[in-house]
């Protein structure tokens, strides 16, 4: 398809959730500064609005969330999603545990758009949505991202929920979620924790994995990512440059096992025989889409079961606008495949 064709795709989206993506991208920009760090008082500024808790009273959805401490010695937070209607009679839900993306360099667990998204995961799913704010790079660089989601698992695994969340959750039905960059946690989360699960009661079950245009990469640049330079809104070359280059070990290249995953750049990564099945999330807009691709690929090559869901006018960060039919039909996805393997509770 021709670079016309791809704009005029692009330029079919309502305007006002173009000019968010512009805008996004122009705060994006702003605060990467030259010497790889980012200024993140500015980026707060330009558009990462934050929104609170509210473990008192349920929003319009039904829906209540409280803040918990998972780690204080890194301050790794988490913000913890259940309907209101809930109680500790009640059966046990199960529990998607959210990595958010952010090119491993910004947002958190209570930036607006995905307050909103867990909101709603959690209301059309029945579970209990345990949303991640994990250490950014470059301050924190590999592997501490995958360390956070890791001890957030251990938490659950040993410790109570506050009281403010009067709901029991069942670990033997825990799904790992993320989106672009917590899509690779989230993968990488799941290899660690299947390959040396933990052995304190209760033992924590991963029943699936949920990722959502997937943040993987490598020397190699592929046709998706070649054919949307310029077009397709927030992912492109410089920008993912800058992302890889933050995050990866210092003087690493985008080989590293960390970003390439799908097997090209040398052996298929070793994945446990307890590595769950997959619902892989693909915008036909996003210039990731040959990397989520053939991640799955990758995943079928190992024997694992695996399903590829393909929005073909979805670009990157499409689930941050309700607004876009999309979205909805992702909630849809999201929702099937939770019941596929834990049958949704809602009271």
């Amino acid at each position: 398809m021709s670079g016309k064709e791809l704009r005029a795709r692009v330029g079919a989206m309502p305007w006002a959730v173009r000019l968010q993506l512009r805008a996004l991208e122009a705060a994006v920009d702003a605060t990467q500064r030259r010497d790889g760090t980012v200024n993140r008082f500015l980026f707060s500024l330009l558009v990462d609005r934050q929104a609170p808790a509210n473990p008192a009273r349920a929003d319009a959805g039904g829906v209540r969330s409280v803040d918990v401490t998972v780690d204080a010695s890194t301050g790794v937070r988490a913000r913890v999603y259940f309907a209101a209607g809930a109680d500790a009679d009640a059966s046990p839900r199960p529990v998607i545990v959210y990595f958010h993306g952010g090119g491993f360099t910004v947002f958190s667990a209570a930036t607006r758009p995905y307050d909103a998204l867990c909101r709603t995961m959690c209301r059309e799913t029945g579970a209990v949505v345990v949303s991640v704010t994990y250490r950014l790079a470059p301050e924190h660089r590999y592997p501490a991202a995958y360390d956070d989601g890791e001890v957030t698992l251990r938490y659950l695994a040993t410790t109570s929920l506050p009281a403010e969340v009067p709901v029991r959750v069942d670990l033997s039905r825990c799904f790992l979620a993320g989106d672009s960059a917590g899509a690779n946690i989230a993968h990488h989360v799941a290899q660690r924790w299947t390959a040396a699960p933990a052995t304190t009661p209760p033992a924590i079950h991963l029943a699936g994995l949920l990722l959502l245009s997937a943040y993987f990469g490598g020397e190699d640049r592929t046709e998706s990512e070649q054919a949307l330079e310029g077009v397709a809104p927030i992912v492109n070359l410089r920008r993912s440059d800058f992302w890889w280059k933050a995050f990866l070990p210092e003087g690493a290249d985008r080989n590293h096992p960390a970003a390439h995953v799908t097997g090209e750049a040398g052996p298929d990564p070793e994945l446990p025989e307890a590595f769950p099945p997959a619902m892989v999330v693909v915008g036909g807009l996003d210039p990731l889409q040959d990397w989520g691709r053939r991640y799955a690929a990758m995943l079928r090559r190992k024997g694992k079961e695996v399903r590829v869901v393909e929005f073909t006018e979805a670009v990157h960060a499409f689930y941050f606008f309700p607004a876009l039919p999309e979205t909805g039909n992702l909630v849809a996805e999201i929702r099937a495949f939770v019941e596929s393997v834990a049958p949704n509770q809602t009271t």
